[in-house]
């Protein structure tokens, strides 16, 4: 069992002081009636569900939830959100509009712009949370993959694609897509990425289209065929030159970046891919990883995105939901999302909103790129499937 941090609970014990203290935005009679309205709902909050540390922490969320608003939060564990999207389109068509069987959605942007562009969300919310004062808007919170959030969604926090690397097998990590490709044909079979289109293997896609191409404008536009024909075509021959000397060849790509992170565990692989900048730190911290993993990102700037949580359009507990985005939104949760003995992953809010302490929790960790068009990633996947796909 972990040993509670100082910091965390000196938090803990100060939490019902920080949930109504000089911290928090005062709440007006609009939010007090939501609270009341919460009380007693039961949240159904669709999220990925493939880390052990996430799954901790937002059970112990719905513990405070339950203790503080009388909301209980059901965290449904998907592998991906497109599969709820899709189940939000059908309910759609079918006509349901009210009591839907999902009240709150952990989103990025390729499934947000099908979600805003289908009418699958509910009215804009973010404007209701007190706790939305607190945010740090000079982070990419405004636009999700470039798309305007328009207070449909909330941030809950940063990532940044990074190589988890095994110090004790690569002696210079490589920081370019040059450097990566050499580093893999000369050991051959110590390195994949998961498969497209899951996650962190289209992100890795995106990130080496960032390097390869020097005038990067056209990828924050709606992707077209010249376009995409012509800077896609550097990343085409760079992962051609790659896949022989991947794990298995090329001829097997992991289905998860939790499978390419036990692979590394395991010392099949000496790299992995993640997209929370801390997560190599948590992970030799609570001892899932060698204690010589490092993160490193590319030195041209790590692909960087907020991650948003959403309400849909026919959620059964609109209310419950607004109170479980707000708390997560809190100081005290915040602090221990950031806190790499529970998940690691940093705070979107201002430093000023966090004790003195705790202010590293709020900054990325690396050089930030912005993600592409969402029309980019789409394209991609399509187009990654129908070369390498077997």
């Amino acid at each position: 069992m972990l040993k509670t941090l100082p910091l965390l609970k000196s938090l803990l014990c100060a939490l019902p002081l920080l949930a109504s203290g000089p911290l928090l935005a005062n709440p007006d009679d609009n939010w007090q009636r939501t609270l009341e309205e919460a009380k007693g709902q039961t949240v159904y909050f669709n999220a990925w569900g493939g880390s052990p540390e996430i799954n901790a922490y937002l059970v112990w969320a719905g513990q405070e939830l339950e203790r503080q608003y009388q909301v209980k939060l059901v965290q449904v564990k998907v592998d991906d959100i497109a599969q709820s999207v899709s189940q939000l389109l059908a309910n759609k068509q079918a006509g349901k509009h009210t009591g839907g069987p999902i009240d709150l959605l952990w989103v990025n942007g390729e499934n947000f712009k099908a979600l805003k562009e289908q009418g699958l969300l509910g009215a804009p919310f973010t404007q209701d949370l007190p706790n939305m004062a607190l945010v740090d808007t000079t982070l990419p919170v405004s636009e999700d993959f470039t798309v305007p959030v328009d207070g449909l969604e909330a941030p809950w926090g940063i990532g940044q694609l990074n190589l988890m690397v095994n110090r004790d097998e690569v002696a210079t990590p490589p920081t370019s897509a040059t450097a990566l490709l050499t580093w893999v044909k000369e050991h051959p079979g110590r390195f994949t990425y998961p498969k497209p289109p899951q996650f962190h293997g289209a992100s890795f896609l995106k990130q080496i289209l960032l390097e390869l191409t020097a005038d990067p404008a056209p990828l924050y536009r709606e992707a077209t065929d010249a376009d995409f024909d012509r800077l896609t075509a550097p990343l085409w021959a760079w992962l051609d030159a790659l896949h022989p000397a991947l794990w298995r060849k090329g001829k097997l790509f992991p289905a998860s970046a939790a499978e390419t992170r036990q692979l590394l565990d395991d010392g099949e692989l000496a790299m992995a891919i993640s997209f929370n900048p801390q997560e190599a730190q948590s992970a030799v911290q609570n001892g899932t990883l060698p204690p010589n993993v490092v993160a490193v990102a590319m030195e041209k700037g790590a692909l960087t995105n907020s991650h948003f949580l959403a309400i849909p359009f026919n959620a059964s507990a609109r209310a419950g939901a607004k109170v479980v985005t707000n708390f997560l939104l809190s100081p005290v949760a915040q602090v221990r999302k950031a806190e790499p003995a529970f998940w690691g992953d940093p705070s979107v809010l201002q430093a000023s909103a966090l004790p003195v302490s705790a202010k590293q929790a709020s900054a990325l960790r690396f050089k930030a790129v912005g993600e592409p068009h969402p029309s980019w990633q789409l394209r991609l996947e399509a187009a990654w499937a129908e070369r390498y796909a077997h």
